[in-house]
């Protein structure tokens, strides 16, 4: 049960977001847009190097093995996973006119959500490995660390979950419809968290990689797109401005509570 609350916890950061479509009569002002894609991007890459970086390294450690090589390896591989995806799968950026991805009949709206999708899978699976190196003996990770891992992604999930609805309820959708597309683009965080742990249970060696792995997939959103969105245009400064303070948000939940 706390197992399950634990990866449902980004998923309700999420969901939380995409409900400020009912309370938020006007479009989101692009600078308020750009603080908060900086603050999404200051947390993922803090998250990626105390919660998953840094303890597969560790892991390797204690393992007797190469120190380095299982996380370099693991974070490449991240990397690539994310890029594969990104080659394959329709979406569209709200910024953006042309499609990215395969060729595919599929509404705008459809697309809008795919993208955002994108950026939530490698953070359910990062959620997923921390978890299960808790609940596996001898690695070294908590279930605080898990814990702590799982609320730092939520409170960078609330402002993508606005980001999400608000721009769809601009574009024509109703919203109810817009708010239930932003709950559907995090769904997909729970479901990512569950496969990693019974990837991770069935080979405890290979959590090191898979820690590296989450890691690498979720550096990528951060530098192929959150990035450049909060950097694109005029209030390039606000960009950064987030990007500090997610950065210091979550080390400091994690030093101080992981």
């Amino acid at each position: 049960m706390k197992e399950f609350m634990i990866i449902s916890i980004p998923f309700w950061g999420t969901s939380l977001g995409a409900a400020m479509v009912f309370f938020m009569k006007k479009d989101m002002k692009p600078w308020l847009g750009k603080l908060l894609m900086g603050f999404a991007s200051g947390v993922m890459i803090a998250a990626s190097l105390w919660s998953l970086l840094l303890p597969a390294i560790e892991m390797s450690e204690e393992q007797g093995g190469n120190a380095w090589l299982p996380a370099a390896a693991g974070f490449l591989a991240g990397v690539g996973f994310l890029l594969l995806l990104d080659s394959l799968v329709p979406h569209l950026h709200m910024e953006n006119a042309k499609p990215e991805g395969m060729k595919a009949d599929f509404r705008k709206t459809t697309m809008l959500v795919l993208a955002v999708t994108l950026h939530n899978l490698p953070e359910g699976m990062a959620v997923g490995v921390a978890l299960a190196g808790a609940l596996l003996d001898n690695t070294g990770m908590s279930m605080a660390g898990a814990m702590v891992l799982a609320i730092g992604i939520a409170i960078q999930n609330f402002p993508e979950g606005a980001i999400i609805s608000m721009p769809l309820r601009s574009t024509g959708a109703s919203r109810l419809k817009a708010f239930w597309y932003g709950v559907l683009s995090g769904v997909v965080e729970p479901v990512g968290a569950a496969v990693t742990i019974l990837l991770a249970e069935q080979a405890v060696r290979i959590l090191p990689c898979l820690l590296a792995f989450a890691a690498g997939a979720m550096i990528y959103v951060v530098v192929d797109e959150l990035i450049p969105e909060a950097q694109s245009g005029e209030h390039n400064n606000i960009g950064t401005i987030g990007v500090s303070i997610g950065f210091v948000v979550m080390m400091v939940l994690d030093v101080a509570l992981g």
